[in-house]
């Protein structure tokens, strides 16, 4: 079986187990106070050209996504996002669990818009009963989107410049940054995220770690006891140079790139195969998801070699499936699944 299900259905890049075996023996300060932490903190700084920016490591992106939120936002506030977004739809509520509540926008392709954001945060802001509403605290997007869409610039200033005036904080979710990063039509950088952005990580459970996203804080009202609501969330690993040692490598010669731009190729392939055989999609493929429309007797023989996730029932007699690639994906497999379209 062959499988195009997730990014994250791998280990991880060869040179972080080496790595982890050769330091395996070293005994350094526990929490994140290590060296490997402080050099991978370095090297993501410079990554970024944010010489100022706290970096911070956490296990997994739904814990980023919960301890930055709860820590960011006041009691009675919640978090603007799209109603496909992840903290909406697939992460069983751990927002929500923190006391704060998720404020769904609608979209067609993943992606909010700064005008949305403002009119959510002007409708509670106007309304008579503005004090018994929850009010707008944070925004938060992923790039790529769960659709698998990119932001471009020109979207993320407008959307840094709307948050900046009602004076809330903008957060993204790049637990497939690298992914988004590495696309042909993404004109976004690192340093981007950095200038138009308050907060936001950069994920490695799915581009090239064992597990592990790096949290970038770069607006100082967010940075104080940062590590206390780590602590309290439980995301304060105890053997924090497991995760400095993995983006140490990641960093490294520009390791996260490089594996990006291998998915991406890979991705690019497949849109195009499937584009060729007159397929049609359900967004427009832009990063390593491919969301395609099949009929059912099609998804039927094609379970039998692959595996994948639906996403969703078209008709009667479709549904659309998501293929991934990812930093490993080889392309004996994607000429393998060519073949069989």
């Amino acid at each position: 079986m062959i499988n195009f299900e997730s990014d994250y259905t791998e280990g991880c890049i060869p040179e972080i187990l080496e790595a982890l075996s050769r330091t395996n023996l070293e005994q350094t300060g526990g929490y994140g106070t290590d060296p490997h932490c402080d050099h991978a903190r370095a090297l993501i700084r410079k990554a970024c050209h944010a010489p100022k920016a706290d970096v911070h490591f956490l296990v997994g992106g739904t814990q980023a996504n919960m301890t930055v939120i709860a820590s960011a936002l006041k009691p009675y506030q919640g978090v603007l996002c799209a109603d496909s977004g992840h903290i909406n739809c697939h992460e069983t509520g751990a927002v929500e669990a923190t006391g704060h509540k998720v404020l769904a926008l609608p979209t067609a392709d993943g992606k909010i818009t700064a005008a949305q954001v403002e009119e959510a945060i002007l409708r509670q802001k106007n309304d008579e009963s503005f004090e018994h509403i929850v009010q707008p605290g944070m925004v938060y997007i992923s790039f790529p989107t769960e659709t698998g869409t990119l932001y471009t610039r020109s979207e993320l200033a407008a959307l840094h410049e709307v948050c900046a005036r009602h004076r809330i904080p903008l957060f993204a979710d790049g637990a497939r940054m690298g992914y988004g990063l590495a696309a042909r039509e993404n004109d976004l950088t690192l340093t981007d995220f950095a200038r138009l952005t308050d907060v936001f990580y950069i994920g490695g459970t799915k581009v090239g770690a064992l597990f592990g996203e790096a949290v970038v804080i770069v607006n100082p009202a967010l940075k104080e006891n940062f590590r206390y609501s780590i602590k309290q969330r439980g995301g304060m690993l105890a053997k924090g140079r497991l995760l400095g040692i993995q983006f140490e490598e990641l960093f490294k010669d520009n390791r996260y790139m490089k594996i990006s731009a291998h998915a991406a190729g890979m991705a690019e392939q497949i849109a195009a195969a499937l584009a060729a055989r007159g397929y049609e999609f359900q967004f427009r493929p832009q990063s390593n998801q491919i969301f395609v429309i099949m009929t059912n007797r099609r998804i039927e023989k094609l379970r039998r070699q692959f595996a994948f996730h639906t996403n969703g029932v078209i008709d009667r007699s479709h549904t659309a499936i998501r293929l991934v690639t990812s930093f490993l994906t080889t392309q004996e497999n994607v000429d393998a699944l060519i073949r069989a379209l």
